[in-house]
């Protein structure tokens, strides 16, 4: 490894080895060579002068690229397809005049950039599959057990620690449908030629719109998609890309929300991400067991967030039939979205497998506010043994701001039920029985059951038995 250049921390820290590959350049390239075995294929099944043997020829170099020819080629002709063109050519002597025949350089590029941009996707679906299901697993195991609710970060209603596990799960599974909406959207650009018209393979094919329509359903099957996109300029339409992104987007925005929570309980030390025997918090604090997994997840998700703009820049600025101010972004853009997506879901599922909770500091924070949880039924106890409703209100308002004065002010525990319990008002009311969390969860751990049951076994059923599918092309 080399220590005086820059090195991408998505390739060389976060990211895993798959999402790694699935963007380097051998499978590029290594694509763009299948694709062009792929049209010499069906141009010599639609009847042009291409030979057997110089698509066996083709097919036997596939992965034989000389990279470093390829570089002085590109220096020379400055064009990257062109360059490769020739370096392919120079180990398939026989072929070297039919490969790329009648394709523009998007034949190669944008259709290589689908498969890895629909192979990519594929892998975050089952990425997130691994996180919901770990979530689940811990919603269920916790589905019970009592916490404070906050809204606005104040104290709020009570909920259940599997509950609020839920909420982040079914952002992820709203995720997960919308990438799977986008792999099922998406088409081959196949062969639209220079400016998407199919001139040059009209051309080829002497005027025969047929033939020109057969070939593009051909070559679109033989890539692996079941239709091609119906109208392109020289590249199939940046939205798409822009789709994309928005999506990877929605999965980081999902990721912050779950692991600022997460730090957040973190710091109220109701819940801890797990923490390697040797690890070090802080080289200053010795103590200090920091939520460092969680910070990462919001680092790079923040950086996900922020391509969701170059995306959408990308497609506004695209001036008639295309421009090449597209390019150099989305050499950018596209991989690092997916290699960072990648980083975020592979940690999310480390936490998720390994989330600590502390039970008896959960219902120590939620005693210290259950006190004023519980005026509301306590107020109904008291009116059903015949008090006025509005005197009782005013006596809860008085005590409960006589209460909170001295927790805030004093440090001192919340004595709201001491202070009720000497009114006569209320005499006769089992304030202690007014305490027990289960009150006051409502439907919180049959929710967690219905959740998992309705949404997630389904998805569990889906994802079950999902090979590790390539969608790399096989010639």
């Amino acid at each position: 490894m080399s220590h005086d250049r820059y090195e991408n921390p998505l390739i060389s820290r976060y990211a895993s080895t798959e999402m790694s590959s699935l963007w380097s350049e051998q499978r590029k390239f290594g694509t763009w060579r299948r694709l062009w075995v792929i049209l010499a294929e069906a141009e010599r099944q639609m009847g042009l002068p291409v030979t057997e043997e110089q698509i066996a020829e083709l097919r036997g170099q596939v992965d034989n690229i000389d990279f470093a020819a390829a570089a002085k080629y590109e220096k020379k002709l400055r064009h990257d397809v062109m360059a490769h063109v020739h370096t392919y050519g120079d180990v398939c002597p026989t072929a070297r005049g039919i490969i790329h025949l009648g394709a523009t350089s998007c034949y190669v590029t944008d259709n290589a950039d689908l498969l890895l941009l629909r192979e990519g996707l594929q892998l975050v679906a089952r990425r997130l599959m691994g996180v919901i299901d770990q979530l689940s697993k811990f919603a269920a195991q916790q589905r019970s057990l009592a916490c404070l609710g906050f809204t606005h970060l104040q104290p709020a209603q009570p909920t259940t620690v599997g509950k609020r596990a839920c909420l982040w799960a079914y952002d992820l599974v709203l995720d997960l449908y919308e990438v799977e909406h986008r792999i099922a959207e998406m088409r081959a650009r196949s062969v639209k030629g220079t400016t998407g018209t199919q001139a040059s393979f009209l051309a080829l094919f002497h005027g025969d719109h047929a033939k020109v329509r057969e070939l593009e359903k051909l070559v679109a099957k033989k890539i692996g998609f079941d239709d091609s996109y119906s109208v392109t300029g020289q590249t199939y339409t940046r939205k798409v890309d822009s789709q994309i992104v928005d999506v990877l987007s929605g999965i980081a925005q999902s990721a912050h929300k779950l692991a600022t929570d997460v730090r957040l309980l973190a710091s109220r030390k109701e819940m801890e991400e797990p923490f390697g025997e040797d690890q070090i918090g802080s080289s200053a604090m010795a103590y200090k067991r920091n939520p460092m997994k969680s910070e990462r997840v919001c680092a790079l998700s923040r950086f996900v967030i922020s391509l969701q703009s170059s995306a959408a820049n990308t497609v506004a600025t695209q001036w008639m039939e295309r421009t090449l101010d597209d390019s150099a972004n989305r050499r950018l853009v596209l991989p690092q979205s997916f290699l960072a997506i990648d980083a975020i879901l592979v940690l999310l599922q480390n936490i998720s497998a390994g989330l600590v909770v502390y039970p008896l500091v959960v219902a120590k924070n939620l005693q210290e506010e259950l006190p004023f949880m519980a005026t509301e039924n306590l107020l109904m106890a008291a009116v059903e043994r015949g008090g006025d409703r509005q005197n009782l209100h005013e006596v809860i308002r008085k005590r409960s701001h006589e209460a909170a004065a001295v927790v805030k002010q004093q440090g001192k525990p919340n004595d709201l039920l001491e202070r009720l319990a000497s009114e006569a008002d209320f005499a006769g009311v089992d304030l202690q029985a007014a305490l027990d969390p289960a009150q006051y969860v409502g439907r919180a751990p049959e929710q967690v059951d219905e959740f998992i049951a309705e949404v997630i076994e389904p998805l569990r059923a889906r994802y079950a038995n999902q090979a590790q599918l390539s969608a790399e092309l096989k010639v």
